[in-house]
């Protein structure tokens, strides 16, 4: 029988970390099975999906620009249907599933890095309504929080957000995201802003209370001004390379039948490909 594999399928996708993970935890593990990188073009996509279990494939990550399409081909289940795209594959008796484990990834990198971050939780402020915005509203919605400040820099995304997973999510102009930061517990930032080579953003989190949590979704720089400025005032912080450690999780299970730890050894092995 054939060691069993695992993918990530992007347009393109040498970029990706994803490898360096899951090998990691394959070979500690004892598992005998691989990770690999597939450069898939959006218009063969559905094609190659097809073909997963002739090329031994018992699931795959999907990344940019086939996360749709992902969820169009396959039986999505909640999450993935609210978040409106599917970043993980596999069979269940043959059959295609899809779920979008970045809101697992979310909550599971808030629990680590800022354990309790729960216990006060009524009132958030998140940035940005694009699609990995979606996967943070999911998590939050569903660990109880009470209200969702979101703010975006086009309110009409905000507002259709805001009716698409209820009363909790309440939109907000741009402008009024200063006088919101003295009541947000949670900061969550799902932007571009502040990502090399993007403009920086700018915020004061001096206005934030003093046991605020915040958490910027940008990885590359690890250490964004957002989080150099939290940490610089004491606060507490969780990154974006927390999240796509931990969003790693789920897949790995579903595929190896083992659940993987997200341990400083294997964060150690991608924070030094990110910055070589």
């Amino acid at each position: 029988m054939a060691s069993p594999a695992a993918c990530l399928i992007g347009w393109p996708a040498a970029h990706s970390r994803s490898p360096i993970i899951h090998n990691y935890w394959l070979r500690t593990l004892g598992i005998d099975g691989d990770y690999r990188i597939e450069a898939v073009k959006p218009e063969e996509f559905a094609a190659f999906i097809a073909g997963l279990p002739a090329r031994g494939y018992v699931g795959a990550n999907c990344t940019l620009p086939h996360k749709e399409q992902a969820l169009a081909l396959a039986n999505g289940d909640a999450r993935a249907r609210a978040v409106g795209s599917a970043n993980t594959l596999w069979f269940d008796q043959g059959a295609l599933r899809a779920t979008n484990t970045d809101v697992e990834g979310f909550i599971g990198n808030l629990d680590a890095s800022a354990p309790g971050w729960d216990r006060a939780k009524d009132e958030v402020l998140v940035l940005g309504a694009g699609g990995s915005c979606r996967a943070v509203l999911f998590g939050l919605l569903e660990r109880g929080v009470g209200t969702i400040h979101l703010a975006n820099r086009t309110r009409e995304r905000a507002d259709a957000l805001a009716r698409q997973f209820g009363e909790r999510v309440r939109p907000i102009d741009s402008r009024d995201i200063g006088a919101t930061l003295p009541r947000a517990k949670l900061l969550v930032n799902t932007t571009s802003l502040g990502m090399k080579g993007q403009p920086p953003l700018e915020l004061d989190v001096h206005k934030l209370p003093a046991d605020a949590v915040v958490v910027d979704n940008v990885y590359i720089p690890l250490h964004t001004p957002l989080l150099l400025a939290a940490r610089a005032r004491g606060l507490r912080t969780a990154d974006g390379l927390g999240m796509l450690l931990h969003q790693a999780v789920g897949g790995f299970t579903l595929w190896f039948g083992k659940r993987p730890v997200v341990t400083p050894e294997l964060r150690a092995l991608v924070e030094a490909d990110l910055t070589k």
